[in-house]
């Protein structure tokens, strides 16, 4: 198959691209991006006998149309959100399918309804969170006939001897992200109570909980996102008493954030009384961003915990899937590049070889095969731990 990776020379596009040089069935890739420094600087670990570079100014509809024209089996996006629709427009338009890792609200309803009318797959939130989380809860709530209570914590951090800085925290991701996700409020389910945390609270110690991941401890959630739609995606939100989406950091991180809501810096208005436009949140990306990179021999660690409770045969069992993975330092790439990159890989092989051929706008909860994923998961090294416990629950 031939596979366009858009924003290959990026980290995570880097990892995809070794790991569709690693298919047989994968016969060509193109890397479209605006520049190829750093996949140039990646050649040692990419089949450069199946690639081909192409210069792709993405603002530019010309440019996209004449890449897609060229044509292929399958196009993975690995751009920032603010194209997501377009990409997935130009594939509808030129009945190529498409995986990207961002949410899916970043596609338009007019976007949904081409794509089922083109007949056209487009995957979404094929990526880590969203991605790796929604396959797993989607597989637990698949071996269940109720579900009352649905949990996931996903987070990115260093190992605990890069772990050095006043925020315990480092980039392997983009910092800009991280930060706008400090900004999205977190909605869960509790006794089966809608509890809406609005941004300013987010990093209340009220809402910090700890948690233990394998032999982890002294590792905190903080709640993000809309855990009550995230049910919806599942089909189980009827039937839920409890449900939270959380973020994992290192214990002290809320407290670090929490001072720092309050005094104002996630804020985009600008300073008064300065010489030019600035603006606190703009000022803390660019201060902290170079102060929190990591250094060659540091690692990063993905750490992702579902727990999936209901009744199976009128019994109370409980479903716990457990993920750690780490940087590879021969490479060079993250934890987080290679969860994003590899599984975007996975399932535009399974888009492109025709595993996958439901049309429309589809989700990593119902359209990807659970067992399937997880085993080719598995063979790159990334373990998942699957536990399976009687639940004295309701």
């Amino acid at each position: 198959m031939k596979v366009i990776v858009l924003g290959g020379s990026g980290l995570q596009g880097r990892a995809a691209l070794q790991d569709l040089g690693k298919s047989d069935d994968v016969t060509e890739i193109v890397c479209a991006d605006v520049n190829f420094a750093g996949v140039n600087q990646f050649r040692d670990h990419l089949a450069i006998q199946k690639m081909f570079y192409r210069k792709v100014d993405i603002t530019s509809e010309q440019n996209v149309a004449s890449l897609f024209r060229e044509g292929a089996d399958v196009v993975i996006d690995l751009l920032p959100k603010q194209f997501n629709d377009t990409i997935a427009k130009a594939a509808v338009e030129f009945g190529i399918p498409m995986v990207n890792c961002s949410y899916a609200n970043g596609i338009s309803k007019e976007t949904y309804e081409k794509a089922l009318e083109n007949q056209v797959t487009i995957m979404p939130e094929a990526g880590l969170d969203p991605g790796i989380d929604l396959v797993l809860c989607g597989y637990g709530v698949s071996q269940l006939d109720e579900v009352h209570e649905l949990y996931s914590y996903c987070g990115g951090i260093p190992e605990p001897e890069a772990s050095y800085n006043p925020l315990r925290y480092k980039i392997s991701w983009n910092f800009n992200s991280t930060l706008m996700s400090y900004q999205r409020k977190a909605c869960m389910l509790r006794d089966r109570k809608v509890i809406d945390i609005p941004v300013s609270h987010q990093h209340d110690q009220e809402w910090v909980e700890t948690i233990t991941i394998g032999e982890r401890s002294d590792l905190e959630t903080i709640p993000n996102g809309d855990a009550i739609q995230f049910a919806s995606l599942l089909g189980i939100e009827k039937g839920l008493i409890n449900t939270e989406r959380r973020t994992i950091r290192w214990a002290g991180h809320a407290s670090f954030w929490r001072s720092m809501v309050q005094l104002g810096f996630l804020t985009t208005d600008p300073v008064p009384g300065l010489d030019c436009d600035v603006t606190p949140y703009e000022f803390l990306l660019k201060h902290l961003e170079p102060r929190l990179q990591y250094k060659r021999n540091e690692k990063d660690l993905v750490l992702m915990k579902n727990i999936i409770r209901g009744k199976k045969n009128g019994k109370s069992v409980e479903l716990i899937y457990e993920m750690v993975d780490e940087r590879d330092l021969e490479t060079g790439l993250f934890a987080m590049n290679k969860t994003v990159g590899y599984t975007a890989s996975i399932v535009a092989q399974m888009v492109g070889n025709k595993t996958i051929t439901k049309p429309g706008v589809l989700s990593p909860t119902t359209d990807i095969p659970y067992e399937m994923f997880i085993k080719a998961i598995e063979k790159r090294g990334i373990t998942i731990n699957e536990q399976k416990n009687i639940w004295n629950g309701t």
